[in-house]
């Protein structure tokens, strides 16, 4: 019998003044109750119950312990219902850790809307490209481009990557539009290189069918910095393959065009996920953030399976 069933039938017959009673209140049998409290004070070298055929007398020391154990026991159970308060009620710190650029385009935009939705929840937000342990680090939620297999974590998709290759007007004006992939030999070339790696982004190009290839090309510039390398292309330093969320706001307001539809990569691990540590019972504060993200995403055309960049026009169009 674990310590805290002994205790509470201890307490029970401290309550009721008998084995029999402390029985009745704890569902079980005289017997049972009484070998508990043998066994309690054997553990304390204490005599807790003065014991006679008749009566049962609680000693100066057993009053003193039944004292110090209710008030124990009623903390808690305190404890447990504030907990389970937590996990209905969104509420305390929630630890973010997100990818530079998306949390710089995508999530900070949307923070003052969530703080003004659950004002219970305070926010501690670490933008890196890293990455990171989030159970080691005690983070609530990471949101990745990607993710690392971990049976310790759950990746819920937000979206898709998709990648378009983007250009500034004044550079087509300039130096003419590449009709095949061929053409980029003679043009300018933004590339992006991995900071955790140190490799250069993979280019992807369609054919003549519109299907995607990989493609060696040489970067004329290359940066470390995701929103760096969309000022460069909207600068008209060449063309660069940016992600959906990277290349939305120059599309936006017209300082970019993308030349051809959206590329997607196949692979699983592809796209922009939350990760947050497997549990049981999903904190609240982490359940409401999640939801709260996918229903913003919603409202921008994005979603687990799709992206506004399905929809975008493109300056060559494959399906005509």
């Amino acid at each position: 019998m674990d310590k805290l069933r002994s205790l509470e039938l201890f307490l029970a017959t401290y309550e009721g003044g008998s084995f029999a009673a402390a029985a009745r209140t704890c569902n079980t049998d005289p017997s049972t109750v009484s070998k508990a409290i043998g066994r309690l004070e054997a553990q304390l070298g204490l005599t807790l119950f003065q014991r006679s055929t008749r009566q049962l007398h609680i000693t100066e020391a057993g009053k003193s312990y039944a004292e110090t154990v209710h008030k124990m026991i009623q903390d808690l159970y305190s404890c447990e219902d504030e907990l389970r308060h937590l996990n209905d009620s969104p509420s305390g710190t929630l630890r973010i850790n997100s990818a530079v650029c998306y949390g710089h385009l995508y999530l900070r935009p949307l923070l003052r809307a969530f703080c003004e939705q659950y004002p219970a929840i305070k926010l501690e937000l670490e933008l890196n490209d890293l990455h990171v342990d989030i159970i080691e680090n005690d983070i609530d939620i990471a949101l990745r481009t990607g993710y690392v297999k971990d049976s310790r974590l759950v990746a819920r998709r937000l979206s898709p990557m998709d990648f378009l290759t983007c250009v500034s007007p004044q550079y087509l004006e300039a130096q003419g539009t590449p009709r095949c992939s061929g053409d980029f030999q003679k043009h300018q070339w933004i590339g992006f290189r991995v900071k955790e790696t140190q490799q250069l982004q993979p280019i992807f190009l369609p054919d003549d069918n519109g299907d995607y290839h990989l493609y060696e090309l040489k970067r004329s510039h290359v940066t470390d910095d995701g929103e760096a390398m969309a000022y460069m292309c909207a600068d008209g330093l060449g063309f660069a393959q940016l992600p959906h969320f990277l290349a939305k706001k120059g599309l936006n307001s017209g300082a970019l065009v993308s030349l051809y539809p959206y590329f997607r990569p196949p692979q699983p691990d592809s796209g922009v996920f939350a990760i947050y540590p497997k549990r049981e019972y999903l904190p609240a504060k982490v359940r409401v953030f999640v939801e709260f993200l996918s229903v913003s995403l919603a409202a921008m055309e994005e979603s687990c399976n799709r992206t506004w960049a399905e929809d975008w026009p493109s300056i060559i169009n494959f399906s005509q």
